[in-house]
């Protein structure tokens, strides 16, 4: 499993406290009497507040440092791998090559890349981050 992969999940598998109650559906539903059942698809899941997710964390731990904008703030809120050596694997994962490893320049390439990532996933996440 790839770093950005650890990171899709470990977002994915937080519920933050303000996160909405899924709503009842009539998918459960029998269909009414002489009415043809309806073929249905898998639910599609919800998209994934990721800075919701993201701030709810870091108000359990305190703080979480500057996650927004630094990677490796980003990686130490989630408990994972912040080393240059990881930061080097999840800059070839996103094709990020802007800088010298572990320089400012890639630090913040590699952060774009993380939220624009997290949002073609399903995460919704404010454009003034994926910029």
């Amino acid at each position: 499993m790839g770093i950005f992969s650890s990171i899709w999940n470990k977002i994915t598998g937080h519920k933050p406290k303000t996160a909405p109650a899924p709503s009842p559906t009539a998918a459960g539903a029998p269909p009414a009497p002489g009415a043809a059942p309806i073929p249905t698809a898998a639910p599609a899941l919800p998209p994934v507040d990721v800075e919701a997710v993201l701030s709810d964390l870091a108000e359990t731990r305190g703080g979480g440092g500057n996650w927004r904008t630094s990677i490796v703030d980003l990686l130490k809120l989630l408990d994972l791998d912040s080393s240059l050596a990881a930061r080097k694997e999840l800059a070839e994962e996103l094709d990020v090559h802007a800088g010298e490893h572990g320089s400012a320049e890639q630090n913040i390439a590699l952060s774009k890349a993380v939220w624009k990532k997290l949002a073609e996933n399903g995460g919704q996440v404010p454009a003034s981050l994926r910029d």
